[in-house]
């Protein structure tokens, strides 16, 4: 079978109407009846409902690491507001392209997993025995996508419409209304436990044909912790779905059929060269194609505006933007974790995760650069001047992530694609981040960490450190210190990956930390010679409390649904 994304992509053709509940076009009701006369018909139109992961306005750039930048710990190249940087300094209105973009790309999923859903259930009673149970499995991955879109709405824009069927997608847009968030996370909870129920877990699944890059059991329940902790968060703030996450995590955890990979950098060459394991990797949202044709591969951007900047070689690679940087006291402090230790140890994902390098020459073996080299200095002085934090700061500030870092990790070679496009993958749920879940919930249910959460968040630890025994275990924290220890472990095992931005939002305390960076960058950074302060952190200037957690509901989606209220802070 050709990979899960090309075969989506080639489908869009079948995938039926537009699915934007709000676009103004005419749209063409094809008929339940047609189509679909065995699992494997089925399943070609599942594949469309996929097909919304790779949008520009999903998980191909916005949803995955351009929505994320503005935090403590990355930020937007440059030192203006122009073009696409408005988005992630703050600095844009409730008519920005991008924000609308995502609008219509998450509810063009949730139609299309909706009309594939009605269609199924009109047609099932005729299948073969075999059949039905393979549409069962196809039902609960398209209820399993519509819950992932619909947590990125409500997570996102908080009171968002709950669209439940295609009949709802042909009303008048006066008629739609919004519902409380509550009722949102209570419709994605049901999706969720019914595939629970119905799916076998990845390395058990002997129904399809392929299940690589495809929802499993799992993969809804790590998504469902996850749902269940930013439920319990801002602005729901439901303190009963902690033990909800708690017990959730638990129950995928005692399974035993996901762990943790021994080698953190092979989840970075895995991602780069498409190659699937379940063993860590939950949802991962595939871009890889081996062979790319310019207009119809499911490309994306991951690694040409995320990953290290790369100069372009003719016949040879394309350039990597490098369009997104990694906030330098971010840098400071994570470095100091080691300096404050007396056994020698480091965190190994600190190098593998941030970049004080660009690609100039062929070979990155050879030619990586530092930023903070000169012509007339060694790489040892270059070294130097990198660990001394009063040097070079304003070359520090163009440090990279370099978890896709493609022209050391894609062994294709980056010339498959060009300079804006790459065939990286994108996890969008690793099993880590459900083991530091689980340890964060059970310390909010109990109000301090129990021997479970410190066992899970240890594991993590262990690995980033490389070592087998207790010696960077945490242990006799209160619960105010496990909850910090836990923050700040999230932030370095999946920095740069989607999920700070929105973790600071469901701490309630993204604003505070983005005041909080700058008066840190403002100690780190030296005077200039008028006595200016001058670090780049342009997202401090558009902050603002109460508004910049949520994003505006569009303005075209205010203007035609007339009973829509917009987000606190935005003006209509």
């Amino acid at each position: 079978m050709k990979h899960l994304r090309y075969i989506s992509f080639a489908l869009a053709g079948i995938m039926l109407v537009s699915c934007d509940f709000l676009k103004e076009e005419t749209r063409t009701n094809i008929e339940k009846d047609n189509f679909i006369d065995d699992a494997s018909e089925a399943e070609l139109v599942l594949l469309g409902v996929y097909r919304s992961l790779i949008e520009e306005g999903t998980y191909s750039r916005n949803l995955s690491f351009y929505l994320d930048m503005g935090t403590d710990i990355s930020q937007v190249e440059g030192s203006t507001t122009e073009n696409w940087r408005l988005v992630p300094t703050n600095a844009y209105p409730t008519t920005d392209s991008y924000i609308q973009d995502s609008w219509e790309a998450l509810y063009e999923g949730v139609y299309r997993a909706n009309d594939f859903l009605e269609r199924v259930s009109v047609k099932m009673d005729g299948f073969t025995d075999d059949d039905k149970t393979l549409a069962t499995l196809y039902i609960a991955e398209a209820r399993c996508l519509r819950a992932m879109y619909y947590f990125e709405l409500v997570r996102r824009w908080n009171r968002v419409p709950l669209m439940t069927s295609t009949a709802m997608s042909y009303q008048d847009p006066s008629t739609f209304t919004q519902a409380e968030p509550e009722d949102v996370y209570k419709y994605i909870e049901k999706d969720l436990l019914y595939a629970i129920d119905i799916l076998p877990y990845a390395t058990d699944d002997t129904y399809r044909s392929s299940n690589s890059y495809r929802f499993s059991k799992g993969a809804a329940l790590g998504l469902l912790t996850k749902v269940y902790c930013t439920w319990a968060g801002w602005p729901v703030q439901d303190d009963t779905k902690w033990e909800s996450a708690a017990k959730t995590a638990q129950q995928l955890i005692n399974s035993g059929k996901h762990d943790l990979l021994s080698d953190y950098e092979t989840l970075w060459y895995n991602t780069c060269n498409g190659i699937w394991d379940p063993t860590e990797s939950l949802i991962e949202v595939s871009f890889y194609s081996p062979t790319y044709s310019g207009n119809s591969d499911p490309c994306g951007r991951i690694g040409k505006w995320n990953g290290v900047k790369t100069s372009q070689i003719s016949g040879e690679r394309g350039s990597c933007a490098g369009n997104e940087k990694v906030v330098h006291t971010f840098v400071i402090d994570w470095r100091s974790e080691d300096e404050d230790r007396t056994d020698g140890l480091v965190d190994l994902r600190r190098d593998l995760s941030i970049a004080n390098y660009r690609y100039g020459g062929v070979d990155w073996t050879d030619d990586q650069v530092l930023w903070v080299q000169g012509e007339d200095e060694t790489l040892e002085t270059a070294l130097e001047q990198d660990a001394d934090e009063n040097v070079e700061q304003r070359a520090k500030q163009n440090y990279t992530p370099a978890k896709w870092d493609v022209e050391k990790y894609v062994q294709q070679g980056n010339y498959l694609v060009n300079d804006d496009r790459s065939n990286v993958n994108w996890y969008f749920l690793r099993y880590s981040d459900v083991l530091l879940l689980y340890a964060e919930a059970l310390n909010e249910w109990h109000q301090g960490p129990t021997s479970d959460a410190y066992s899970a968040i240890n594991k993590v630890r262990r690995r980033a450190y490389g070592v087998s025994d207790a010696s960077v275990d945490l242990s006799g924290l209160d619960y105010e210190g496990f909850q910090e220890a836990v923050r700040k472990e999230r932030a370095y095992e999946l920095c740069f990956e989607g999920h700070r931005r929105a973790d600071l939002v469901r701490w309630d305390m993204y604003y505070e930390t983005v005041q909080a960076t700058y008066t840190a960058l403002r100690r780190w950074w030296n005077w200039d010679s008028n006595g200016n302060y001058t670090p780049n952190y342009v997202v401090y200037n558009y902050t603002v409390k109460g508004k910049s957690e949520l994003l505006p509901i569009p303005q075209r989606e205010i203007d035609l649904c007339t009973q829509f209220d917009q987000n606190p802070g935005w003006t209509n």
